[in-house]
């Protein structure tokens, strides 16, 4: 059935036609040295350690040098500016222009408190129309599981963010409970503003980290060691380095040996975001739908309903909003009853940190977690949970 369009939307359509080829006719003239580019360092396929030896081997010589800086100096732009996909690298016929993302601007007084109230329901609401094409058509569009944009998988495929051999998994998630992320929500670094990814691209480059590439245990370990210290003028200590070993196999959810580099850069938003900003800012950052899945939650543990939990429920529900990756729970409802700390099943756990995991429950118990408290301890592992990857972005503490 056949969709009218406004005039306003044929003009913007007609744009994105014009701005296409306008790339396409850029990319033609660039294509030459993005080749030399890929065929020499390998960004995108190899790990950190494979185009470290690949670029000392193949040391730019003459007039080689000024083209390969070119696009070092792209990929950092790309990272600065949220593209996550090289123009170079589209098959541009009927494609979409990808779209330029606005980092967030954070306000005056947004470390002040914030009320969000347990008992008051939210109202939740899909947009009606294609964030993409702003057409509606009715039970086609796919909606976002954390924010209100909904899309069309067609439209999807022509911004090249939905390949063919992902479809059917978006289909078969994005209208159930679980949900899919789209392409806004799915990428945490578009949370940082422009003076915390700044911040963040002067660590990556001083630890000489290249964006784009996979991350082995050794090449993570490494990087922490680095940061920790910059950051304390002290080296890592075993703990520390347990940790990192954890989180890493969080990141490595298929146990491939290597970390892929939208997993690791979201890990490093995550905890920079952590780091640098209060935890009633980060509540600003929650959406309508993600603050309604915390009420739910807590109120499914709260079972005397006296607005109180233990300190034990409360760790439990920071595992549970990685559940919605396991094929076995499609459900977004918490049932967080039978989930335990994720890095007991981990074979890098030891004996020894399980004990103290055990004998830490008695004392959590004790302390109880009101509402209020509730949202701030969990705020991070909430926005953690935003991309459709398996990995865990940021690990639970045990």
């Amino acid at each position: 059935m056949g969709v009218l369009m406004s005039r306003r939307q044929t003009v913007e359509k007609v744009q994105k036609v014009s701005l296409a080829m306008s790339a396409f006719k850029d990319g033609l003239q660039e294509q030459p040295v993005a080749r030399r580019w890929v065929e020499a360092g390998g960004m995108r396929r190899g790990t950190l350690e494979q185009t470290v030896q690949e670029g000392e081997e193949k040391v730019p010589t003459g007039p080689s040098q000024p083209e390969e800086g070119s696009a070092s100096k792209a990929v950092w732009e790309r990272l600065q500016d949220g593209r996550g996909v090289e123009l170079e690298e589209f098959d541009r016929a009927n494609r979409f222009t990808p779209p330029a993302f606005i980092r967030p601007q954070r306000e005056l007084h947004d470390d002040e408190p914030l009320d969000i109230s347990l008992e008051k329901r939210e109202q939740i609401l899909n947009d009606k129309m294609c964030e993409i094409c702003e057409v509606w058509t009715a039970e086609s569009l796919f909606p976002c599981r954390i924010c209100s944009r909904v899309y069309h998988d067609g439209c999807l495929r022509r911004m090249g963010y939905l390949q063919n051999d992902s479809a059917v998994e978006v289909m078969e998630t994005a209208h159930t409970e679980t949900g899919r992320s789209c392409y806004y929500c799915d990428n945490l670094n578009l949370l940082l503003t422009e003076e915390e990814m700044y911040s963040l691209m002067e660590t990556l480059r001083q630890c000489k980290i290249i964006p784009e590439t996979c991350l082995t245990l050794d090449d993570f370990l490494h990087y922490k060691h680095l940061v920790h210290k910059q950051q304390f003028e002290r080296p890592m200590g075993e703990a520390q380095e347990e940790r990192a070993t954890l989180q890493f196999s969080a990141l490595d959810p298929n146990k491939k040996g290597q970390i892929e580099w939208p997993d690791f850069l979201s890990h490093e938003s995550i905890q920079l975001l952590q780091k640098l900003r209060p935890q009633n800012s980060l509540l600003r950052l929650l959406t309508a739908k993600e603050r309604e899945r915390a009420r739910v939650a807590f109120l499914v543990l709260d079972q005397d309903s006296d607005g109180f939990i233990g300190e034990n429920e409360c760790h439990k529900a920071r595992h549970a909003w990685f559940r919605k990756h396991q094929k076995e729970t499609p459900s977004c409802n918490i049932s967080i009853s039978h989930v335990g700390p994720m890095s007991e099943s981990s074979p890098t756990s030891s004996g020894k940190s399980q004990e103290k995991t055990l004998l830490a429950v008695e004392q959590e118990e004790a302390r109880c977690v009101n509402w209020p408290s509730f949202l701030r301890e969990n705020v991070a592992y909430i926005l953690a949970a935003h991309p459709n990857s398996a990995a865990v972005h940021l690990q639970p503490p045990a």
